[in-house]
Parts: structure tokens; C-alpha cells; sequence
């Protein structure tokens, strides 16, 4: 047995549901544009890299055989895209939703400008 992720996640609602996904990404793409998720993330990249970016944290690449998670609610996901421009990169997911609430909201061009001051500083200035 290895662990792989031992996070303690915050709090999860009565009656919250789960599902799990398999998400490809071609060569280069950038993954899903600024958004937010209901509830919890917890995820494992099965192949290729993942360009991975929450509000507050400075973007990382997380590799194959590596883990990463976020909390969900009010905390944008910036970037969850495919680091890699000469292969496929895999990850599979698991997401909670809070009840009554989409899993996936996208972030709008204002709100982003709202909270730029939370967003990490960028790679040589870039965002």
C-alpha cells in the first residue's frame, strides 16, 4: 500500500454527492477557463502533466503518479490544462457537490478582475 494524498478536507455537506471522471487533454489545451467547483476535488494524473493553478497558490505542474486536490466554494481554479505540447495528458477526479448546486460554475471576465489581488503572482509577469 503508498499513500498518495492524506488531506483533511473541509467541510462536506449532508447530503452532498460524489462522481468521479476520467478528463483527457489533447497536446497544449488549455483545459477548462477560470471556474469553481461546489464542493471538494481530490484527483490523480494518470498520465502526462497537468498545468494546475488555485486562487492563492502559485501555478504548479503535476506530473503522472502524482496527486493533487482543492476545496471548492468560493476559491477559483484557474487552470487545470494539459502542461505538456507533445503529448496527451489524463487525470481522473473525484468531485463533491453540494446539493442543489452545479458541480462547475465558470468565473466571469468582472469577478476575475475583482479578485486579481488573491490570484498568485504569475511566471515573468504572464496573466
Amino acid at each position: 500500500m503508498k499513500t498518495l494524498l492524506d488531506v483533511k478536507p473541509p467541510f462536506i455537506p449532508e447530503g452532498a454527492s460524489a462522481m468521479t471522471l476520467i478528463v483527457w487533454r489533447e497536446p497544449g489545451d488549455p483545459g477548462v477557463p477560470p471556474h469553481r467547483h461546489s464542493g471538494p476535488a481530490f484527483g490523480y494524473v494518470t498520465e502526462g502533466a497537468v498545468r494546475f493553478e488555485l486562487e492563492g497558490e502559485p501555478e504548479r505542474v503535476i506530473k503522472a503518479g502524482e496527486t493533487f486536490w482543492e476545496p471548492g466554494g468560493d476559491v477559483i481554479h484557474y487552470q487545470d490544462g494539459n502542461a505538456l505540447t507533445d503529448g496527451r495528458t489524463e487525470f481522473v477526479v473525484t468531485m463533491m457537490c453540494v446539493p442543489g448546486q452545479p458541480m462547475l460554475t465558470l468565473v466571469d471576465e468582472e469577478e476575475l478582475k475583482q479578485r486579481a489581488h488573491l490570484r498568485a503572482p504569475r511566471p515573468n509577469g504572464v496573466g
